[in-house]
């Protein structure tokens, strides 16, 4: 059965979508954006910045639905500029161990908000 996962340590939903959507076995999270849980817009920010930021936020919704970085399957990094991914991959390896999860990497037309990166990902949920 589907529930739906909310933490307030990640920036509310800010339209008709759930920060994330579990079965019990596997948790779906919406994008996540360089905004921090006060509101704050990092769009200004350097590309590392700006993925910390969305990473920090993903794995906040994660840990509330009882997920980890460890747990990730899957994430789907949503780029402004692909000339972004070496600045944006260099971060982003920091947050998973020797054993990253499967990801692909695209550049958008144009994301949330006017900022530079957009991740998502599915995890298991133990």
């Amino acid at each position: 059965m589907k529930e739906t996962i909310h933490t307030d340590d990640a920036p509310a939903a800010v339209g008709a979508y759930s920060q994330a959507t579990t079965d019990g076995d596997l948790v779906f999270t919406a994008g996540q954006i360089p905004l921090t849980p006060d509101g704050d817009l990092l769009d200004d920010a350097s590309i590392a910045v700006q993925t910390e930021r969305a990473l920090d936020n993903l794995l906040a919704v994660l840990e509330e639905a009882g997920a980890s970085a460890e747990d990730v399957l899957k994430t789907t990094v949503f780029l402004d500029d692909i000339d972004d991914f070496d600045e944006m991959n260099e971060t982003y390896a920091g947050y998973f161990d020797e054993s990253p999860p499967a990801r692909s990497a695209v550049q958008a037309g144009a994301l949330p908000k006017g900022v530079g990166v957009e991740i998502e990902a599915v995890a298991v949920v133990e």
